[in-house]
């Protein structure tokens, strides 16, 4: 980015008509003065052009609306990073202008004051001064005219070349001229009157200096290089020559043909050159690197067309050509003989050399050996030295020469790179050699076959148990005589080796649990001995492998089953590994409950326990016996308290049953069934007591008073009640107590002497209090003071309609103050008095009965009765 620092450098006022035409000199400027070395020269008005010498020209009409105009010229020297401007002013002249005494009007024509460009030819001979132009302005005929001119070739660079006569107008040039130097001028024609008057507009004349052929053309570097694969197709580019000439463009002068002068080495033409563009072919598919690895030509360029007087010169291009892989790799010999210790390993035995006709150091002549023979156990590897492209042959394993005195190898060499032929040529073939090794024989120490042994041993094993055995041979004699055996210090402590012998013994217990044996396997190096001392190393690895030692086992055997009957998941564990744990079997042992239990399976580790259909509430102990994969068998008791409950926490641990078995039950369900029981008698009592007149009227004697409760069914404290009714709920006139099961109706009895329970009878319905009058044969058995329901309907229903009645025709509403009562007052002084009123026995009944309760009586009785 140029930063220029602007200044005003100075002003310039011109007097101009107010009138200007296009291409009219408005004046001109000395730029020098201001700035001497200006790159660029601008305007700030788009209606005027500044030219290299200054003059100052309009660019189209210009009108001078205002008696003055002003724009600027802009200056930059870009190198110096300097910038300047001229401010020009255009003021407009007088009108009229007064010379001598006769007033004439001088009027501009056109005429031979505007010639056509001059020519002149580059390097002319002369003579000189040598006329080239004249100019002349019609106002000579009328005045007395001066001629003069300015610019480059007269006063300025090159100064001197060109001058105008004063009086004629003529242009001369003093010297010869050259073109590529100054291709033309632009001169400024100045007309004047001697009184410095300018009747015309100064004219630019344009010197155009014509070419010579005088330059001859020349290549663009002194040495071309191109490079190109060999066995190369034809017309394969090699490259392009290039070459200028200084003459006049787009003419004879510079129109250059190019052409292969001469071919070194001088075998038959491998190349052309293109006449017109300079690109360089291959002429025929004949180039072979191993042959001529380089061509130099003699190139020409010639202007004028190529025509033989044109002006020419010479230039040089090198062609090398590039190597492909068309040659193969051959040994130098067809056989080769080595030997080597045996047991010798990673040791260099042999190095061989190929020969390859490619350019060495390339892919194409880098060589590739393998053994492709006789190298089935892998013992020996060739490589390649990349410094000598010789093949290494090294033995990676020990040779033994009891098993082989000798080993022949068969070896191939390749190239890195993949071959490429010429076009129509025989394909390449593999060269290969061989290798004979003699195996050297050496006193050897004592050799384990196999060098690592691997021996499996079962857990649990006993202490002093034989795993295996591991012996060593002597190679030179092929048995185990006088060999003896050690292991190392150090190592597994749980096992031997007999020192004759060889055989491996466990030390200790195996257990995978225990110490060292927890990781599951031992290596042990084991070293032998001969008799003259050379030892020789092998390894043991003992792996132990699990055993079943352990019977799996149910992790949780109690559960509670509610009445839902929800599958209980056994689930076991064994602490054995893999293959002797899961998948387990479960069987329930015992078959009685067998028959009634039965067990799905889940998944490899656990089953679901339910019963097979309806089963008794109560606790069942449940055999089940669990076998893991290796046929180990664990014995289990599951714990099942089948329990009448919702969820398990209901039974906390005490069984609930129901059955015809000893049940217990729990203190709130007692409580539970006794209250509910007790509701249902007050409210049969209640309805009963209403109707002890008329009809129904039955006799109760003092002992079936006994144990019978007082009706009342007030939710309020009420009047006392002196007249009860009382319904017997038993016959106790007997010894014993009489439970009747009837149908599927329930009985609740309260028995007098020994053995008084609550028992609940399966059957499930309504709870009735039924009376056994007749037995079979319309004989009476025994009297129960039990009423039907259909005699208490019978007789309760006419009378409570009755009273419901009365409670209408009542306006004072007297009668049904004693039967509507309030929730939680009943009322007093009703007329009817107390609902003993329905009752046919007005005699009052004594109450010392109730102290003959039982216990669980008494306080309900306490609740019940206002004493």
């Amino acid at each position: 980015v140029l930063s220029l620092c602007c200044e005003a450098c100075k002003k310039v006022i011109f007097h101009v008509p107010s009138e200007l035409e296009a291409d009219t000199l408005v004046g001109r400027v000395d730029l020098k003065e201001c700035l001497q070395s200006a790159d660029f020269i601008s305007s700030s008005d788009g209606d005027f052009k500044i030219l290299e010498d200054g003059s100052v020209y309009t660019t189209s009409a210009v009108s001078l609306s205002a008696e003055k105009k002003t724009f600027s010229i802009l200056l930059k020297d870009i190198q110096e990073h300097v910038q300047k401007k001229i401010h020009v002013s255009l003021v407009e002249e007088e009108k009229k202008k007064i010379r001598h005494a006769r007033d004439t009007v001088l009027k501009r024509t056109k005429r031979r004051w505007g010639p056509i460009p001059s020519v002149m030819i580059e390097n002319s001979l002369g003579p000189f001064p040598l006329q080239i132009q004249q100019v002349q302005s019609d106002t000579a005929q009328n005045y007395t005219i001066y001629y003069s001119a300015s610019g480059p070739g007269i006063d300025q660079d090159p100064k001197g070349l060109f001058y105008i006569e004063r009086e004629t107008g003529n242009i001369f040039a003093t010297r010869a001229v050259d073109r590529e130097q100054y291709p033309s001028f632009q001169i400024i024609c100045f007309a004047t009157t001697p009184d410095g008057y300018s009747p015309e507009v100064p004219l630019v004349h344009t010197i155009r200096i014509e070419d010579d052929n005088d330059n001859a053309p020349y290549f663009t570097q002194d040495l071309f290089e191109f490079s190109v694969p060999e066995n190369s197709k034809s017309g394969v580019v090699v490259g392009r020559v290039t070459a200028e000439d200084r003459d006049e463009p787009y003419t004879l002068h510079t129109t250059l043909k190019y052409r292969i002068v001469s071919q070194n080495p001088p075998v038959t033409p491998a190349f052309s050159l293109h006449g017109d563009t300079g690109v360089m072919t291959v002429l025929l598919p004949q180039l072979d690197r191993e042959l001529v690895p380089s061509y130099t030509l003699l190139v020409e360029v010639r202007d004028m067309a190529g025509q033989p007087f044109g002006l020419c010169s010479t230039g040089t291009v090198v062609i090398k050509i590039g190597d492909t892989n068309d040659n193969a790799p051959s040994f130098q010999q067809a056989q080769y003989e080595t030997q080597v210790e045996e047991n010798r390993v990673n040791v260099e035995i042999l190095r061989v050399s190929v020969v390859d006709l490619d350019e060495p150091g390339l892919p194409g002549s880098g060589a590739v050996y393998e053994i492709i023979r006789g190298n089935d156990d892998r013992s020996f590897e060739i490589t390649t030295d990349k410094n000598t492209n010789e093949g290494i042959l090294c033995v990676v394993k020990g040779l033994d020469y009891e098993s082989a005195k000798q080993r022949i190898l068969v070896i191939a060499v390749n190239n890195e790179a993949p071959y490429m032929l010429a076009p129509h040529s025989q394909q390449l073939s593999q060269s290969t050699s061989s290798v004979t090794i003699r195996v050297l024989d050496v006193d050897e120490g004592p050799v384990f076959k196999p060098c690592h042994l691997r021996i499996d041993v079962k857990e649990c094993e006993d202490a002093g148990t034989m795993i295996g055995r591991y012996v060593a041979e002597d190679p030179e004699t092929g048995n185990s005589e006088g060999i003896c055996y050690r292991i190392q210090p150090n190592q597994c402590n749980w096992i031997s080796i007999d020192e004759k012998s060889g055989e491996v013994r466990t030390i200790k217990v195996l257990d995978r649990d225990v110490g060292e044996m927890r990781q599951g396997q031992c290596n042990i190096s084991v070293l032998a001995i001969d008799r003259n001392g050379k030892t020789g190393t092998g390894t043991i690895q003992v792996v132990i492998q699990p055993g079943n030692k352990n019977y799996p086992r149910i992790t949780k055997t109690d559960y509670i089953m509610c009445r839902d009957r929800k599958p209980i998941c056994l689930t076991a564990q064994d602490g054995d590994e893999s293959p002797y744990s899961t998948p387990f079997v479960y069987r329930i042992t015992d078959r009685s409950l067998a028959s009634s239990w039965k067990i799905t399976r889940h998944n490899d580790n656990s089953v679901y326990l339910s019963p097979k259909g309806d089963i008794p509430f109560g606790i069942y102990d449940i055999p089940v016996s669990v076998t893991d994969n290796g046929g180990k068998v664990g014995e289990n008791y599951i714990k099942v308290n089948y329990c009448d409950c919702v969820t398990p926490t209901e039974c906390n641990g005490v069984p609930r049953l129901l059955g015809g078995e000893n049940v217990t039950l729990g203190i709130w369900a007692i409580l539970a069934m006794i209250l509910g029981s007790l509701l249902l008698l007050l409210i049969l009592i209640t309805i009963c007591g209403c109707c002890g007149s008329g009809v129904m009227h039955r006799h109760v004697t003092d002992d079936c008073a006994n144990h019978n409760l007082i009706i009342s069914n007030t939710e309020a404290p009420g009047e006392e009640v002196m007249d009860h009714n009382i319904i017997p709920l038993q016959n106790t006139c007997d010894q014993g107590g009489y439970g009747i099961k009837t149908g599927d109706q329930q009985t609740f009895e309260m028995v007098k002497g020994r053995g008084h329970t609550l028992e609940s009878i399966k059957g499930g319905g309504h709870q009735t209090l039924g009376s056994v009058k007749e037995g079979g044969g319309g004989q009476p058995m025994m009297d129960t003071c039990r009423y039907s329901y259909s005699e208490w309907h019978n007789f309760t229903h006419p009378r409570l309609g009755e009273k419901v009645h009365l409670c209408r025709q009542d306006e004072e509403q007297k009668h049904s103050e004693d039967y509507l009562l309030s929730y939680n007052y009943e009322g007093k002084g009703s007329l009817a008095g107390s609902v003993g009123c329905c009752s046919d026995q007005h005699e009052e009944e004594a109450l010392d009965f109730l102290d003959q309760l039982e216990p669980k009586f008494r306080t309900l009785a306490e609740t019940c009765v206002k004493r």
